[in-house]
């Protein structure tokens, strides 16, 4: 452990988690007014970066299972790094949710008199469960004991429907809130199992082509091939739902019409027509011939795409929602906003407006960069452990690229 501190990627990793630390403690102290976020937008970056993260988490923990869920033995091979990016992705998605709450003191409230009907409540309860299985997959699987195994294909049978109840309850945080036009849709759950699944396993996809090149832990060309294969797929899945996303706000008479137009044509409509051209249409064209699942450089950027894709559906999705205030007549929305505080122009906006500030965007860097150290600490610890120590450098090295690359 210590020569990763020899490593000028992993040092930087802590660096910027320091600093994210740092402006996080001034943001205990300060309050929430440090943010872009206000009364008209009442989550933002860190909420934005909670649903990518709990998606990223899905696709590691969906193929190791079902290596023994659905007997797919190939799926072994790749088990061990796939747990490990999941338990450092629902690690860094459980930071964002008590970033975003604005003190510790506000989680305890929620034990001490928890409200049973509140997704946010299920939320946490199943992410801590999540982390838990997470925790147990790595110790039965790096287990040389008798019966670690048999263990592990027990843990598989309820990480499965746990990862898909992970995203769906996420997915109900916003889809049971009537008051949101933009998220109040019955099919928001399988959107987000489907998204959870392509930008997980594309992050898999992208970890273990690093991997490949450090020499240390390969996969097998052809199972690269198949895990692009059913990447495509799901792809082809989450463009259906979105699809049927828009024409259920596009059929007239249904009330979508507004918010429509924002994502179509308005303020989130760059965010849109990437995810859907950059992140659904060019990928699965790519990844559709089988030639092209061959090429690491092909699949490696069609999953980077698939990612963006997916980023830019949370920002439209948390954002559109939160464009027009649900009120009429002037003045409109109190901010709540430091400048508010002030008076005058900036203390009402009758539409939503929404900027991450620099100290929001150097605790999300950081928050992220924990992730990353955590991936790089346990795949230093569990991956290379029992390789010859002489070659552990060029590994370090990789390991940390692709640390970085999740930063």
């Amino acid at each position: 452990m210590t020569t990763l501190f020899k490593k000028p990627a992993f040092i930087v990793l802590v660096v910027l988690a320091v600093v994210g630390i740092a402006c996080w403690i001034y943001q205990l102290l300060t309050g929430l007014g440090i943010t872009g976020m206000s009364n008209a937008n009442s989550w933002g970056l860190y909420i934005i970066m909670f649903m990518l993260f709990v998606g990223l988490s899905a696709g590691g923990l969906i193929v190791a299972s079902s290596a023994s869920v659905f007997h797919i033995k190939r799926f072994k091979a790749v088990a061990m790094p796939a747990v490990i990016l999941s338990t450092a992705c629902i690690c860094v998605a459980g930071m964002f949710v008590l970033i975003d709450v604005g003190g510790i003191q506000r989680i305890w409230w929620m034990l001490i008199s928890p409200n049973f009907t509140s997704p946010l409540l299920w939320d946490m309860c199943v992410i801590i469960l999540y982390l838990v299985i997470n925790i147990l997959y790595l110790v039965f699987m790096s287990s040389k004991k008798e019966g670690a195994e048999h263990k592990v294909e027990i843990i598989s049978r309820f990480a499965l429907p746990i990862a898909i109840l992970v995203h769906s309850i996420t997915a109900w945080i916003f889809g049971l809130q009537i008051a949101k036009e933009g998220w109040y849709t019955a099919i928001l759950a399988p959107i987000f199992v489907a998204s959870a699944m392509d930008s997980g396993l594309a992050l898999l996809l992208c970890v273990l082509s690093g991997l490949n090149k450090s020499g240390k832990f390969k996969t097998d060309k052809d199972l690269m091939a198949t895990l692009s294969g059913l990447l495509c797929a799901c792809i082809a899945v989450d463009a259906f739902f979105i699809g049927c996303e828009v024409l259920t706000m596009a059929y007239p008479g249904a009330g979508g019409a507004d918010t429509l137009a924002i994502m179509l044509s308005g303020s989130m409509a760059p965010f849109f027509w990437f995810e859907v051209i950059g992140g659904l249409v060019i990928p699965f064209c790519i990844l559709v011939f089988a030639k092209n699942r061959k090429s690491a450089a092909l699949v490696v950027t069609s999953s980077v795409l698939v990612i963006l894709g997916v980023l830019c559906k949370r920002i439209w999705l948390l954002l559109t929602a939160f464009a027009v205030p649900n009120l009429e007549g002037a003045p409109g929305v109190a901010l709540g906003t430091f400048a508010a505080q002030e008076g005058g122009a900036a203390t009402w906006n009758m539409y939503g407006l929404y900027v991450p500030t620099i100290p929001e965007i150097f605790i999300t860097i950081g928050a992220i960069s924990v992730g990353a150290i955590i991936f790089w600490a346990i795949a230093q610890k569990l991956l290379i452990s029992s390789k010859e120590p002489q070659a552990s450098d060029s590994v370090d090295s990789q390991i940390g690229s692709e640390a970085s690359a999740i930063a």
